[in-house]
């Protein structure tokens, strides 16, 4: 964890110059995509729309529900943020990038974010597709230094008096943000609960949607 005062990441600089090389996995997949398509096998419309009932409707709707619970259940928030992964298994939640979670709640004046400064490391089937900008170089380094600024930036003032908490992932630890729930939504039920709930208020760039614009 890094604390808004952090100078850098613990894990130093990790070396993904090669991405865009020839034999990169992003250019391999992309050629062969390429080909698929040119030789009528597959529909570029087709493998986009996949991607984005993945990215938008499937996955991170999961992580969503999961929050939308745990703010109506004080005892399910609880048993989160003291072990998620037996919570997991219990709701029989599996998939990508999941061996091992840990949650972060946001509450007053403290807030959190999560990063991966090696890479991209992401809880897949909670969050669907990790956004490109999470697999950026300059969010990776800047967030850790100057998260402020970083999440002003993307839309989310934060007040001064805030501390704002660093999350690293790993390949070993992955982290899920526990957005506060927004006010104006007493009695509502579990599934309108999980609209407000965003990918990006997930990963901490953002606050759960405001139930006043729905």
């Amino acid at each position: 964890m890094h604390d808004d005062h952090a100078g850098g990441s613990s894990h130093g600089d990790h070396d993904h110059r090669n991405r865009h090389l020839a034999s990169s996995p992003e250019i391999r997949v992309e050629a062969l995509e390429d080909v698929l398509v040119e030789r009528g096998i597959a529909d570029r419309g087709r493998i986009d729309a996949i991607i984005e009932r993945f990215e938008h409707d499937i996955s991170p709707m999961i992580g969503a529900r999961l929050v939308a619970q745990a703010w109506l259940d004080p005892g399910l928030r609880q048993q989160l943020l003291t072990d998620a992964d037996a919570v997991l298994a219990g709701m029989d939640i599996r998939g990508a990038e999941i061996e091992h979670i840990e949650v972060k709640a946001n509450e007053p004046g403290v807030h959190n974010v999560v990063v991966c400064t090696l890479c991209s490391c992401y809880p897949w089937a909670l969050l669907g597709l990790p956004p490109n900008w999470y697999k950026s170089p300059e969010y990776r380094a800047r967030v850790v230094r100057e998260p402020r600024a970083v999440l002003a930036e993307m839309g989310l003032e934060l007040d001064p008096g805030t501390e704002v908490r660093v999350w690293d992932s790993s390949s070993e630890t992955r982290f899920l943000v526990l957005p506060e729930r927004p006010a104006g939504t007493e009695g509502w039920p579990v599934e309108r609960l999980a609209d407000l709930v965003t990918r990006d208020s997930m990963i901490g760039v953002a606050r759960a949607a405001d139930p006043g614009s729905e």
